[in-house]
């Protein structure tokens, strides 16, 4: 078949639709949804039945990279402040110190196991140092694992929040090894320029994210999810521009989006997660297809060996040590060790060394798909039993409770409330987004003349309108009666 642009459409669209009709499969037998989708990739690869030769190193990472931005934007976006408040030191912690254990450890394993030199061996740790925020996000929520206390917002908040030091790491010593960079001291700098740049734009292209959203009335609202499109590679690629950390620019930007009162906010973070779904078929489907089965097998030894290592010790490592300074249980320790989930992004940044050229830059590459693989084979396929085993996870009968469960809960008694505007009501004629209602508080529905409306934040409220309200406590309840005047 001669390669045109309507057979290269038609084989990513096939490829495409696969990828999620496997993910039906997923849910019955357990596999994770990431490996289905690698899975698929590889088949369709010059190795597999496929038979479709991609050996693109560039293509993969320019495609990895838009994933990556857009993944974190979804995860950060409905990430609520209240819920990561608790275990910000304990999330800044593991995203920090702890990969950065992580990295050193499995590093020095690799490099006494292995005929890579000690940089190289760095090299590798940094890559696989972080856990994958689309791996982490996609387990927790497809198994539906509820846990006990802060335990999954302080899991959600590492896995989004830790990409940026991996990717610094995986540039400072790839730095080293190409001898672009010329010292530690310039390494450190270069940290703290990227992580202060990339944290203060995040901020600032969030907050312009909001204004933009509140204050320009677009004639359709289907063009406000293109508008956020746009802003957010406009903030990864203006932060890379100006030596700051774009994915950490992506992540600030999306939290000061998603718990800022703003218009549409309800139909953007639906079309994110759609975004971000997207994003993962096509990124392992991509990275599914640079990969050669046949060069993993003389790696095979070395990489087993140091993706048990990881599993086993550097992780565990990293997080006893970055949470010591915390009140934290052993069980719980053990738990948050297990959670180490790899996935695309080790790959993605694989796709650096290739791209500079280095000598062991193949078997890197494929070490690091090895670890992949077996990360979320033992990891992802064992977090429920982990969770049962070490006392932590949450009844099932508090997982599936609905919302009018929790409103005849006495723990959830004031979960939904339901106020009547009075006559010549002061807020008649303001904006729900006017309002300044809580950011974890939602009106989810307005009765006007005996019809339901579904509101958004451009909601002109009126009279004698009827609101049905979900919150989190009494003191959003007494917030709330304060701003609405009743």
């Amino acid at each position: 078949m001669s390669l045109t642009a309507e057979n290269i459409l038609l084989i990513s669209s096939l490829l495409l639709l696969a990828g999620v009709l496997a993910s039906k499969t997923a849910g019955k037998t357990g596999i994770p949804m990431l490996l289905i989708f690698l899975g698929i990739g590889m088949l369709a690869g010059s190795d597999g039945i496929g038979g479709i030769r991609f050996d693109n190193p560039d293509v993969a990472q320019f495609l990895g990279i838009i994933a990556l931005t857009y993944i974190l934007y979804s995860g950060g976006i409905d990430t609520k402040w209240p819920s990561i408040k608790p275990v910000l030191r304990q999330g800044i912690m593991l995203s920090t110190v702890g990969v950065l254990l992580t990295s050193l450890s499995l590093g020095g394993f690799v490099y006494m196991i292995s005929e890579l030199t000690f940089l190289e061996s760095l090299l590798l740790g940094s890559i696989v140092s972080s856990t994958d925020a689309a791996a982490v996000f996609s387990v927790l929520r497809a198994k539906s694992i509820g846990l006990k206390g802060n335990i999954r917002p302080l899991l959600e908040l590492e896995s989004g929040s830790n990409d940026p030091m991996a990717y610094f790491l995986t540039i400072s010593i790839l730095g080293l090894v190409t001898l672009q960079t010329g010292s530690i001291w310039e390494i450190v700098s270069l940290f703290f320029i990227q992580m202060i740049v990339g944290g203060l734009l995040g901020w600032l292209f969030g907050t312009v994210t909001v204004i933009l959203t509140n204050k320009v009335n677009l004639d359709f609202e289907g063009l406000y999810p293109v508008m956020l499109l746009a802003l957010v590679l406009i903030t990864y690629t203006t932060a890379d521009l100006l030596n700051g950390n774009g994915f950490l620019a992506v992540y600030i930007s999306a939290i000061t989006v998603g718990n800022a009162n703003m218009a549409h906010k309800k139909s953007l973070m639906k079309f994110f997660d759609g975004v971000a779904w997207l994003m993962q078929v096509v990124m392992f489907i991509t990275l599914g297809l640079l990969v050669f089965p046949k060069q993993l097998v003389p790696v095979s030894g070395i990489a087993i060996l140091a993706a048990l290592f990881l599993i086993f010790v550097a992780r565990p490592l990293g997080v006893f040590i970055s949470l010591s300074f915390f009140k934290f249980k052993l069980r719980e320790k053990a738990f948050i060790s297990w959670v180490g989930l790899r996935g695309a992004v080790p790959i993605v940044f694989a796709t650096f060394p290739l791209i500079a050229g280095i000598e062991m830059s193949s078997t890197i590459f494929h070490i690091v798909f090895f670890i992949v693989l077996t990360s979320v084979a033992i990891q992802a396929t064992t977090l429920p039993l982990a969770a049962r085993l070490l006392h932590l996870s949450l009844p099932a009968s508090l997982k599936k409770r609905s919302m009018l469960d929790l409103e005849l809960s006495e723990d959830f008694k004031n979960a939904i409330l339901e106020i009547q505007l009075p006559k010549d009501s002061p807020i008649s004629g303001k904006r729900i987004l006017e309002l300044g209602f809580p950011s974890t508080s939602l009106i989810v529905l307005v009765k006007r003349s005996g019809k339901f409306i579904t509101p958004n934040g451009q909601t002109t409220l009126e009279d004698e309108d009827e609101l049905m309200i979900m919150m989190e406590n009494d003191q959003e309840e007494k917030q709330i009666k304060n701003l609405l005047q009743v």
